[in-house]
């Protein structure tokens, strides 16, 4: 079974081959939180997003919590020494204080009978 220190290998050499790939996972659920952690400084830069419950890793064996929440993994990814950045499926970056004021928009213009513009809802992601 590879190591810890295997899987750090793997996504050093991914960052330095795959110059044509912007995005390299460090799946929490998969390598632990606290390797996925250190994999930030070996050239990962997704940590991966939430999830509710996991299931087929740790029928596996994996030892990682089922679940994180968001502000978990806030906080992994802050002190890692990184900024955490929420994106949607796509990879652009997701607001949750615009996506709350757009919600509070559209509730305002229906109380004032105005129209609704259709607006593209994003899914989301903690990377």
């Amino acid at each position: 079974a590879p190591t810890g220190i295997d899987d750090l290998r793997v996504i050093a050499v991914s960052r330095l081959m795959l110059n044509n790939i912007p995005h390299i996972k460090a799946y929490w659920v998969m390598l632990g939180m606290k390797t996925a952690q250190i994999a930030q400084q070996f050239g990962a830069n997704d940590f991966d997003g939430t999830v509710t419950e996991e299931k087929i890793y740790h029928m596996a064996g994996s030892e990682s919590p089922q679940s994180l929440t968001i502000d978990d993994i806030r906080r992994l990814i802050e002190r890692a020494g990184r900024r955490p950045v929420e994106r949607d499926t796509l990879y652009n970056e997701v607001s949750r204080i615009a996506e709350a004021m757009t919600r509070k928009n559209r509730a305002a213009r229906l109380v004032n009978g105005e129209a609704q513009k259709p607006e593209a809802s994003q899914s989301e992601a903690i990377h």
